[in-house]
């Protein structure tokens, strides 16, 4: 899904919720320049920004992806990694199954966190997963669970692709 697709979203979603950019940018710490540039399709946005700004808006972040898509830059180009919805269109459940595939060393991104807790499975690869600033690795079939209210974020410091299950509650 092009950037300018998901900053029309949140553009639509802000104002139908009567905030302004700067009540927008406040509860999120993204700045508004930022979150202009992405409504305006100037901008793409990291997973981290994404999450952030999903919650403050109350929807799940899968609001602004199309099952099979993946987040594209503005000038075309695939961003490292491919985030697939697999909720098929229920909004309102208390739980968000996601697929994401990390392109090999994607390895960029800094540790945010959210309300309810999150469940990783590791369908291929190996992921580098910090939680709290610890890191750790997990491999094919493992899985953990944590309190996604401690900073967390996952990396792919290697020459794969890596293939997990994300499953967050609210």
């Amino acid at each position: 899904m092009p950037s300018d697709s998901i900053g029309k979203k949140m553009k639509f979603l802000r104002k139908e919720r009567k905030l302004t950019l700067k009540s927008l940018a406040e509860q999120t710490g993204v700045s508004i320049s930022f979150l202009s540039q992405v409504e305006r399709g100037k901008s793409s946005v990291t997973l981290e920004s994404l999450k952030k700004i999903a919650d403050a808006l109350d929807i799940n972040p899968s609001f602004f992806f199309s099952e099979n898509n993946s987040l594209e830059n503005v000038d075309g180009k695939h961003e490292p990694f491919h985030y697939q919805d697999l909720s098929h269109d229920i909004r309102d459940a208390v739980f968000s199954p996601i697929l994401v595939t990390l392109k090999p060393g994607e390895n960029k991104g800094s540790a945010f966190s959210h309300s309810g807790h999150e469940f990783l499975y590791i369908i291929e690869g190996k992921l580098t997963v910090e939680i709290y600033g610890e890191r750790f690795e997990l491999h094919e079939q493992e899985s953990y669970m944590f309190d996604a209210r401690k900073t967390h974020y996952w990396f792919n410091f290697s020459d794969q692709n890596v293939r997990f299950l994300v499953v967050s509650s609210k």
